[in-house]
This record gives structure tokens, sequence and C-alpha cells, in this order.
């Protein structure tokens, strides 16, 4: 059975001056604000596009390294990763770097490091971010 999920986001002004309002629909997490200088300077405590990118590619790399894990039988303790997303004004995403550390009893760095890469390649959201260059460091806790 597919699912959608949804988000909208609501802009007023120009690119430079304006700013907006990104709302999670099919969670009700709520709404965070979003804008330019957000996007292409310092946070300031608003979000940007690529930060969303960043939580949907780090969770779900995190799923799909579990589960290999497990049907490879070695399943996870505990699985910590992040999404590096780097914006370039002008240019868009230049890269995509994720940083993952496990706890997977019974498994090795090298081991480990072949289930991350096979994850990497096959999650949903790197499968979507295809034209980006993806990069990956991995690491047993």
């Amino acid at each position: 059975m597919a699912t959608t999920r949804t988000a909208h986001t609501v802009w007023e002004g120009e690119l430079l001056t304006g700013s907006g309002t990104v709302t999670f629909d099919s969670s009700g997490i709520g709404s965070q604000p979003v804008s330019w200088p957000s996007r292409a300077e310092q946070a300031n405590g608003k979000t940007s596009p690529e930060e969303l990118i960043a939580a949907a590619h780090s969770s779900c790399f995190s799923m799909a390294l579990s589960h290999g894990l497990t049907g490879a039988g070695t399943p996870p303790t505990r699985l910590e990763t992040k999404a590096d997303v780097t914006f370039q004004p002008g240019e868009g995403i230049t890269g995509i770097h994720l940083w993952v550390r496990g706890e997977v009893p019974g498994l090795d760095e090298e081991g480990f490091a072949a289930a991350a890469e096979d994850a990497k390649k096959n999650c949903p959201v790197s499968q979507a971010l295809a034209g980006t260059t993806i990069t990956l460091t991995a690491e047993i806790a």
C-alpha cells in the first residue's frame, strides 16, 4: 500500500527579504519559519529546504541500515546518523555527506561499512537524490 506525506509552505514577499512558514501536515508536528537568509547564511532559528532534506535522509538511511543489518542476522543496538547537506547559492545542492556510528554486536568495522554503503545506495531518499553526490563515513561504536 502506497503512502503519501504532505507538507506545505506559505511564502510572503520577495526572495531576499520575504519569509515563509513550512507546515508538516501529515504528522501534525507543527510549523517552522523559513527564509532565504536561513538557507544561504545563518539559520538563526529558522529551517531551510536543505535541513529538511538532511532530516529525511538521515532518518531514511537509519531505517534502511537497521533493516539490512537485521536481515543479515546482526541487528543494531543503536544507530546515530547525521546528514550534512551543502547548499551553494547560484549552484544549488552540491553534496550530501552521511555519517553513521553504530552499535552492532557481532559485526566488525568492515561488515558495518559494507552494510552502510548498501543502505546509502538503496534507501528511498538516497535514490530520490541520485543526481547529487552522496558520501559516507561509517564507524562502529
